[in-house]
């Protein structure tokens, strides 16, 4: 992949640009893999490719310049804004997006916010596609100052770009460095982004996390509800379920799924995909995944965990291996937290692994590993 910006220093996030993509994934694979050999045999399937450009679901810009030459991208060092619109890693159909909601930010008289001065209203650009080409868009203020102008022109916006199906304001007074705040306010009718992953239509609202790339999601839900099948268990746990992808994919008749997580936002997105598949034996419940499994009455067949790249932590790590939980589905994007978490529970031992490139041009990655008591 070849990108100007990199080339003349503008944006140095794709760290990994000038190695080949084919190394870029050995050499995950094999980080990985020394990583996680100490703790036995383990079988290792082909990794899951992504295309080299072009993967990205969503664009998280900071605003910079001025209200009649607005820059979505990245702030420099100084906090001067670089624009970043034509950005490689985007598909063709988000970044056709981008200089429409530039012209927005003109039209509305949405005034960027300058970090060094704290001036300015407008911080970020947040745009998530979905894999019918819809859009959700939000606006990150800092006040509810711009909120007349954003609703006067809203029409504008929605008849030059229709595919917004979903534009929010969100307030974030605060002067940190965070992508959001707390509140926001649905403009349009619709306030979900509706993502079709496989067979299941799952509902993004605003402050949901959902992964960057869409195809290799799609790879690791498949993964997983290969792998569940396989074990055949009665009853399941989805910690850190998020919006529910895991839980949603491995419902099966005879089985119950339990999804725990923090966010009341995602509880809510996977409540709706929920009810609209129909899923009766499916239970999505907001709180902390430790929590959650430290008072449970008893533990069920087989847990998924998919947790930040801190991992899972001794104390779910520890519950886990004196559970008698007979199965765990371990999915990580950071495999030196999971060897951590492994160490602590031996009783549970990998038998396979898959290593997922959701980000290439980078060193991130997701791994999922298949473990079984024994």
């Amino acid at each position: 992949m070849q990108c100007h910006h990199f080339d003349a220093a503008r944006c140095r996030s794709c760290t990994l640009i000038e190695q080949p993509y084919a190394e870029q994934l050995a050499a995950k694979q094999e980080r990985c893999a020394d990583l996680l050999a100490p703790f036995g045999p383990l079988e290792w399937l082909p990794p899951v490719a992504s295309v080299e450009q072009g993967f990205r679901n969503k664009a998280k810009l900071a605003v910079g310049g001025t209200v009649d030459a607005p820059t979505l991208g990245i702030l420099d060092p100084g906090g001067v804004g670089v624009d970043l619109r034509d950005c490689g890693l985007y598909p063709a159909t988000l970044q056709a997006a981008l200089p429409v909601l530039a012209s927005f930010v003109t039209r509305a008289r949405l005034v960027p916010y300058d970090v060094p001065t704290r001036r300015g209203e407008l911080k970020y650009v947040l745009v998530t596609q979905s894999p019918d080409g819809d859009l959700m868009v939000r606006f990150v203020l800092r006040s509810t100052e711009a909120l007349p102008r954003l609703r006067k022109h809203l029409p504008w916006l929605l008849d030059v770009l229709p595919r917004a199906v979903a534009v929010t304001a969100n307030l974030l007074p605060e002067h940190k460095a965070v992508l959001e705040g707390p509140e926001e306010v649905v403009l349009t009718e619709r306030s979900t982004l509706r993502m079709r992953v496989n067979d299941v239509d799952l509902h993004l609202r605003p402050q949901s996390f959902f992964q960057t790339n869409t195809e290799v999601a799609a790879a690791l839900y498949r993964i997983g509800r290969e792998w569940v099948d396989a074990a055949a268990p009665r009853s399941v746990w989805d910690l850190y379920c998020g919006v529910g992808g895991f839980a949603l994919h491995v419902a099966a008749p005879g089985r119950s799924v339990v999804g725990i997580e923090t966010s009341t936002e995602a509880v809510a997105s996977a409540e709706q995909s929920r009810d609209d598949l129909g899923l009766t034996d499916v239970r999505f419940a907001t709180g902390d995944a430790t929590a959650f499994a430290l008072t449970a009455d008893a533990p069920p067949d087989l847990v998924v965990v998919n947790p930040p790249r801190r991992g899972i932590g001794p104390d779910l790590a520890g519950w886990l291996e004196r559970s008698g939980v007979r199965d765990v589905v371990y999915s990580s994007c950071n495999a030196a937290s999971l060897a951590r978490d492994l160490v602590a529970m031996p009783s549970l031992r990998p038998r396979r692994g898959r290593l997922l490139d959701m980000f290439p041009q980078t060193g991130h990655y997701e791994v999922v590993v298949a473990l079984s008591r024994g």
